[in-house]
């Protein structure tokens, strides 16, 4: 774990190094004018940004239903819970699973069943790693329509066939495995059996409710599209911002930017935030798109801005509620003292 965690600080170190790097090449004062150009409309993409997360946490709440069935989770409550998951995942220096244990943690607020809501959690996971490859593979199609430099789009889509089996393996492993409960019985050997986290894991029942996931794929083509529709909406926050950048595009060149700067900044999830990877990733895809260094060198920016804009308040209201309730922990036994006195 100590090996990881230095991995992402060297990881977060290099990615700032690279952006330093990408900012001084290109000059700030050029990108000054950018954003001047651009204006005060930039600050719509941080509620706008509210359409793609909606739609994606109405995949997970697809996923809940069996789970749920008095929606005691509201839509409004997971969109909350999905918004402090993606800004742990971009602003924190967490693992790449750190949102996914906040998002079960906060979820545990409306819905008992942590075993349940984590297996619901798991089986999301994977379906957005299949919606990434779709989408990606939709980006590459899209690539080789509008980008000058067609043989780095043929190479992504190399690169993407030959890692296409690794859902499918892990698919496989879930459905037809036992894995959490092979973990359980490894981390009690690990820890020991009298661990507080030893005596909260069920693998056994963790590995059932993802069978059962897996035995709807109904369930699971819903939760699917839900999140295509997401991440193709999401697309709008690039053509939008490239629009008032004075380079519009077509919606095709958004998507394909989009999806393609969405794939690099999953498969170098080593690097916090993907700090500077997600900036280089948007620079090569705009310019192969036709935008000039300096306009993709603002765009990745605004995106990097927009995330803080939004990401900020959700882990300021995550605090708040993580405060509230260990005041309340203390008020409890705080009040079975003065009953018993």
């Amino acid at each position: 774990m100590k090996r990881l965690a230095y991995l992402g600080y060297l990881g977060g170190m290099a990615g700032l190094l690279l952006l330093t790097g990408l900012v001084v090449h290109e000059g700030w004062s050029a990108l000054r004018q950018a954003f001047v150009h651009a204006g005060w409309p930039l600050l719509l993409l941080v509620p706008a940004h509210l359409v793609p997360l909606a739609l994606d946490t109405q995949g997970w709440r697809v996923l809940l239903e069996p789970v749920d069935q008095a929606r005691r989770a509201s839509l409004s409550f997971l969109l909350w819970v999905a918004a402090v998951r993606e800004a742990v995942a971009r602003l924190l220096p967490t693992a790449g699973i750190g949102g996914e244990v906040v998002g079960i943690r906060l979820s545990r607020l409306r819905i008992a069943d942590t075993t349940a809501v984590s297996a619901t959690v798991i089986v999301e996971v994977l379906i957005t790693i299949v919606v990434q490859y779709l989408f990606c593979g939709l980006g590459i199609v899209l690539m080789t329509h509008v980008a000058a430099g067609k043989n780095q789009a043929w190479a992504l889509s190399a690169g993407l066939l030959l890692s296409a089996p690794l859902p499918g393996l892990a698919y496989f492993i879930l459905r037809h495995g036992a894995v959490f409960e092979r973990m359980e019985e490894w981390a009690r050997q690990l820890f020991g059996a009298q661990n507080r986290f030893i005596l909260r894991l069920d693998g056994v029942k963790l590995d059932a409710e993802v069978h059962r996931l897996f035995s709807e794929p109904g369930r699971l083509a819903r939760a699917l599209a839900w999140q295509f529709a997401g991440y193709l909406v999401g697309a709008f926050e690039t053509w939008f911002a490239l629009g008032l950048l004075g380079h519009p595009v077509g919606l095709d060149t958004a998507i394909a930017i989009e999806a393609l700067t969405q794939a690099t900044r999953h498969a170098t999830f080593i690097v916090p935030g993907g700090l500077g990877i997600q900036e280089a990733a948007v620079m090569l895809f705009a310019y192969l798109a036709g935008v000039s260094s300096e306009v993709a060198l603002s765009l990745a920016l605004i995106k990097r801005v927009r995330e803080i804009l939004f990401g900020v308040p959700a882990l300021l209201s995550w605090q708040w509620v993580e405060a509230r309730q260990l005041r309340q922990a203390r008020l409890v036994p705080d009040a079975e003292i003065s009953d018993s006195a």
